[in-house]
């Protein structure tokens, strides 16, 4: 039995990566690494290297130790946790690289030229960050970066929340999303400055969607609001209200 392939699978589900996710970041095939997990072949040696580059750890490690019952005593959970932390890059999407992100959002080649970073207070799992320009989500400053997490399926896009969205059509977005019951493959999106009207995009345009977690944005950036701009804003965001009423009656 291959304790190298029990290894990756623990390793894996640990960090919270789909099969699809791993392979790319070992540069293999998923089959192969499914091949791996399920014993029926023993990691090249090449692959182990990655691996334990990823999570620091030794070779011995990885070929020795089932590091899935170690996993009983404080200390070893501690060690699972900041392991986890350690390999949850989160890659940084700047304004400069974004028209690039639409050809090369699934090429590893080009996610790795982009910058890392991470944030201990993340759960494992999957995140990118865009930085972004504009006041049409405001309060959020211009400049701000937001950090998201992977939505694996478009299903689970939840009404109201905020999301960076990337489609074909508009390009990287951050914007409040509305779906539309009875046109599934329409969705609307808001900005939270009602000075900017909702539009819809085809779901089918959608390339990637990432739920917002955190918002990323430098001291002293707050935006300030005048009674005017308020009371403006207010009137906006009724006319808006009553459109996306008469919207989601059609």
């Amino acid at each position: 039995m291959s304790i190298a392939g029990k290894n990756l699978k623990y390793l894996r589900k640990l960090r919270g990566w789909t099969q699809e996710e791993f392979a790319t970041r070992l540069k293999i095939k998923r089959s192969l690494l499914g091949a791996y997990e399920e014993e029926r072949a023993e990691p090249r040696i090449e692959v182990l290297e990655q691996v334990r580059n990823i999570f620091k750890l030794s070779l011995d490690d990885l070929l020795l130790k089932e590091l899935s019952e170690n996993k009983g005593s404080y200390m070893d959970k501690r060690r699972a946790q900041k392991m986890a932390a350690a390999s949850n890059e989160i890659t940084l999407v700047p304004v400069k690289a974004a028209a690039g992100y639409l050809a090369g959002y699934a090429d590893p080649e080009f996610i790795d030229e982009l910058n890392t970073f991470t944030l201990p207070m993340l759960a494992p799992g999957n995140y990118r960050a865009f930085e972004i320009i504009g006041d049409s989500m405001l309060p959020t400053p211009s400049g701000s970066v937001i950090v998201g997490e992977k939505v694996e399926s478009l299903d689970e896009v939840k009404s109201n929340n905020t999301y960076i969205v990337v489609s074909r059509q508009e390009g990287i977005v951050y914007k409040r999303v509305m779906k539309n019951n009875r046109a599934k493959n329409k969705w609307t999106l808001i900005s939270d400055n009602p000075s900017y009207q909702p539009y819809n995009i085809d779901a089918e345009d959608v390339i990637e969607v990432w739920q917002s977690q955190m918002v990323l944005s430098k001291a002293n950036t707050q935006q300030r609001w005048d009674v005017d701009q308020l009371a403006g804003l207010v009137s906006n965001l009724q006319q808006q209200v009553t459109t996306l009423k008469k919207t989601m009656r059609n």
